[in-house]
């Protein structure tokens, strides 16, 4: 094998030892393309909703501020699809679907939440860097 290869097309490299070079901008690269996934702001908000309870599609298009029908269930297949989100369809009428986190899903949780109490407990001092930043670009 060719020195810099990798030994598959959605291998990008080993991910015990962390460099920035594992977010390989390959549209083949698997590590990027579950994190575009999971990263993207529907998402985050779709997997924080469904922490911890069942949630029908009009109920999470009525909790999340700007998502179209469209992006909806796009997200959720792509959850789905992950793994992520776990759809239950039942044989009523009318029919009725629901949408739940898988395990993996609520340990994806974990760490986003562990993020998002990273960024209250720090959001001050970003505030403060911000303004000043603001302060010094105004003035040049």
């Amino acid at each position: 094998m060719e020195d810099g290869t990798f030994e598959s097309l959605g291998d990008c490299g080993d991910t015990e030892d962390y460099t920035a070079k594992q977010w390989d901008s390959r549209e083949d690269c698997d590590v990027r393309q579950i994190l575009d996934r999971i990263a993207d702001k529907w998402s985050l908000l779709t997997i924080a909703l469904l922490s911890g309870r069942t949630m029908r599609f009009t109920e999470l298009r009525r909790e999340i501020d700007g998502i179209s029908q469209r992006m909806l269930a796009r997200t959720l297949r792509h959850l789905e699809r992950d793994g992520l989100v776990r759809r239950t369809v039942y044989p009523v009428v009318p029919p009725r679907v629901d949408y739940e986190l898988t395990v993996l899903g609520g340990s994806l949780h974990e760490t986003i939440q562990a993020l998002v109490t990273w960024t209250e407990t720090h959001q001050r001092e970003i505030a403060t860097a911000r303004s000043e930043y603001d302060a010094r670009v105004e003035i040049a």
